[in-house]
């Protein structure tokens, strides 16, 4: 009888192990497909894999216990995969508690009553396999002629273990101990799916929302520079009118989707730096280059573009000597920004709104690349300076 104990204490504290492991592996969510077919035949197995006689005996399979162990355990994945899809989403999420209760009591009589009264049935019907001995009146044909008459006995009948029907009640405890470590398994995993769902939904929700915020701070930066060129009746408003509409036309069709190919994205800042030298002519000196190659590499849009127009915002006036000086540099899968000016004095109205953009492109970085971003920004008496590096998909 501690034989029996302590093997099935084994067996106890394995499932609870293979449980905890399948549920650390299904949490990670990759390869979920492989990982779930890979679990359940692991959880499948385990009545073979911790038998006392394992792998020396080849009648492991042939044994009522693990016959019935492995049918309970694919009762169980089945509950697993049910409480999963069903009954937690369709029953517990909308607080029918009663039903929910209900199916999960006729679950458990499911595991731990059918596969013994299947098992059973089937040897006292004659259908267990061919090399194990019958019982019944069909077995007893293939008994000697002798030991219905006299029975061989155990040496020692004090020693022997009860008949495995006594030991029904420690059956059923470890089905009870497997079954709801399966039901709280299933239940954390669902909770789990759900709350990345909901992160990932309002992850969403706040990128859409500072998108629909730089989006108007852009137009309402490009058609000031237009509506200058407009009052000085210059002859570069048509080509700064081309210039805007290519760059409405990147916003609108491009910029919607969370990357893009960076060459995109350095086009549309360099059609809005083209447009500020049309606007301010002589009175600003911009240096832009950009180093190193942009093929293959895809950034987050419109990410950048808010640290230049602030440098123009902010650092530009008729009556001053302004420099700004923009650095783009591709290194492996770090894309480096430096953009400089120095500081004039501007003339605020009470609609502009100081830092909208640059605020807002903070919030983008930590959302779009935690852990994968440096910003930095000097602010001193004479001049403004942004260093940005962003590793690159």
């Amino acid at each position: 009888m501690k034989l029996l104990v302590s093997a099935s204490n084994m067996l106890v504290f394995s499932e609870w192990l293979c449980l905890a492991y399948i549920f650390a592996l299904m949490k990670k969510g990759k390869l979920p497909i492989l990982i779930h077919v890979t679990s359940c035949i692991t959880f499948l197995c385990l009545p073979i894999l911790v038998a006392p006689d394992f792998p020396r005996s080849a009648d492991i399979l042939h044994s009522i216990p693990t016959q019935e162990r492995m049918l309970a355990y694919l009762l169980l994945i089945g509950y697993f995969y049910l409480n999963y899809f069903v009954l937690i989403p369709k029953l517990y999420n909308i607080r029918r508690f009663r039903l929910f209760g209900l199916l999960t009591v006729l679950c458990f009589v499911l595991v731990s009553v059918v596969p013994a009264a299947i098992i059973s049935h089937s040897y006292l019907k004659g259908t267990a396999p061919a090399n194990m001995p019958l019982m019944g009146e069909q077995g007893k044909k293939d008994l000697p002629p002798d030991w219905l008459e006299n029975p061989p006995t155990a040496p020692n009948p004090q020693r022997m273990p009860p008949p495995y029907n006594d030991d029904l009640g420690l059956m059923i405890t470890q089905y009870l101990f497997i079954f709801l470590a399966v039901a709280f398994f299933s239940g954390v995993l669902n909770i789990n799916n759900r709350l990345k769902d909901t992160e990932a939904k309002k992850f969403q929700a706040e990128l859409m929302y500072l998108k629909s915020q730089i989006n108007p701070h852009f137009l309402f930066n490009t058609l000031n520079s237009i509506y200058s060129l407009a009052i000085e009746k210059s002859d570069n408003t048509p080509i700064a009118i081309v210039k805007l509409s290519e760059m409405m036309r990147y916003v609108l069709n491009e910029a919607e989707t969370d990357f893009v190919p960076l060459e995109k994205e350095l086009a549309y800042i360099s059609n809005y730096i083209a447009l500020q030298k049309i606007r301010f002519e002589d009175a600003v000196k911009i240096n832009f280059r950009v180093e190193g190659s942009l093929q293959g590499k895809k950034i987050a849009p419109l990410v950048i573009i808010p640290f230049i127009e602030n440098a123009f915002k902010y650092g530009v006036n008729a009556e001053d000597d302004a420099v700004i000086d923009i650095v783009i540099q591709q290194q492996q899968q770090a894309l480096h920004l430096m953009v400089l000016n120095k500081k004039v004095i501007i003339q605020k109205s009470g609609q502009e709104r100081t830092g909208l953009g640059i605020q807002n492109t903070r919030d983008r970085l930590a959302l779009l690349y935690p852990g994968a971003h440096v910003l930095t920004i000097e602010n001193n008496s004479a001049e403004f300076i942004v260093h940005l590096t962003i590793q690159l998909q």
